[in-house]
């Protein structure tokens, strides 16, 4: 099956830029060639530009804490794995004191050094990053890729708290969902919401079906029209019957 996630609202859709830019980031910089160091710098770019809104670690904060305090009503409920629980509260508690501990704006380290930020306006020209543009740039990517890797995780280290935050709402967010089956004749699917609320909607579809789900939903209903993924039809409504999974996913 594959997974395509829907945020619902701004606060989700920033999250989830932030852990496809944190995957890509992690993914470069484990690798060892000069190319994919440099894709590892530019995601490194675009995570500072999403990290440096002034009221995302506020809200992540605010976010965790009533997850912490909604988990600790939970206690007393024999359904629950006390083990699992209290696993769960530590990860909250010590991402919540990390995002507390990190001071000023996120990402300020970077701002502050001139020769990242001179990479980084160069990035925005093409091929603005050659040797000739910036030799001290080619002179670090020609060297031993452990040194560089190093210098990466460095440069990384004050976004951990907000990759830690992230990954836990996330993670809650998902597993408070219950999937259901649903069915879109002539590629169509509408359900009327009937007061249910929904942060996040994740549809899941074989890859057999060769259409691809557009979502748009409010407090009244949601609807999702598949379209055709490739050939000259692509973007058109798929008039074929898709069977498909939904979840509704709400903190």
């Amino acid at each position: 099956m594959i997974s395509y996630e829907f945020p619902l609202n701004e606060r989700v859709r920033t999250l989830l830029r932030l852990e496809d830019l944190y995957g890509k980031l992690d993914f470069f910089t484990g690798a060892s060639e000069p190319r994919e160091h440099h894709a590892a710098i530019v995601t490194l770019f675009e995570v500072l530009e999403i990290a440096g809104r002034a009221d995302l670690k506020s809200e992540l904060m605010q976010e965790l804490e009533r997850q912490r305090q909604h988990l600790e009503s939970l206690r007393s409920n024999p359904a629950i794995s006390a083990p699992a629980l209290e696993g769960v509260l530590g990860e909250i508690d010590r991402a919540s004191a990390n995002l507390f501990a990190a001071s000023g704006k996120t990402g300020q380290e970077i701002r502050e050094n001139e020769w990242l930020m001179a990479i980084r306006q160069r990035s925005g020209i093409p091929g603005g990053v050659c040797e000739f543009d910036l030799p001290s740039y080619h002179y670090w990517l020609h060297q031993d890729p452990a040194l560089r890797r190093a210098d990466i995780e460095r440069w990384s280290s004050p976004f951990a708290p907000l990759k830690e935050g992230t990954r836990i709402v996330l993670k809650l967010l998902r597993e408070s969902g219950k999937t259901t089956p649903a069915v879109a004749t002539q590629g169509v699917y509408q359900q009327m919401m009937g007061g249910r609320v929904a942060q996040m909607l994740r549809v899941r579809v074989g890859p057999s079906f060769p259409c691809v789900p557009e979502v748009s939903a409010n407090k009244y209903a949601l609807n999702i029209r598949f379209t055709h993924a490739q050939g000259a039809e692509r973007g058109r409504t798929f008039d074929g019957t898709v069977d498909f999974d939904v979840t509704y996913c709400n903190l």
